[in-house]
């Protein structure tokens, strides 16, 4: 069976817009969800850009941010992980935020 198409921008955006209210405490056992919810939600972002028509160019700035924070997180999706880089985190998922807000034909 083949893979499924990745998300239009605008859809796998708006997933990822939809966290912008939600936080978590790192070290107070609930960031388990919201963290692997945000590094999914990028990773999502991530594969839409790079299936976009308009090409990966014109989405230099936000692939550079997710992919210096892949590498950053490796394959360690566990909480304390993930907690350990929760501003890293929570930091590429607003730069994002900021830069789509600029660019609101990629998310409409």
């Amino acid at each position: 069976m083949p893979s499924p198409e990745p998300a239009l921008v605008r859809d796998a955006f708006a997933t990822l817009q939809a966290t912008l209210g939600e936080t978590c405490t790192p070290g107070a056992g609930d960031c388990a969800y919201f963290l692997g919810r945000v590094t999914r939600e990028l990773t999502e972002l991530d594969a839409s850009m790079r299936a976009d028509s308009k090409g990966p160019g014109h989405f230099a700035k936000p692939l550079a941010d997710m992919k210096a924070l892949f590498a950053t997180l490796g394959e360690d999706r566990t909480e304390a992980h993930l907690e350990k880089h929760f501003s890293a985190i929570v930091g590429t998922r607003d730069g994002i935020n900021t830069w789509m807000q600029d660019h609101p034909d990629d998310y409409r």
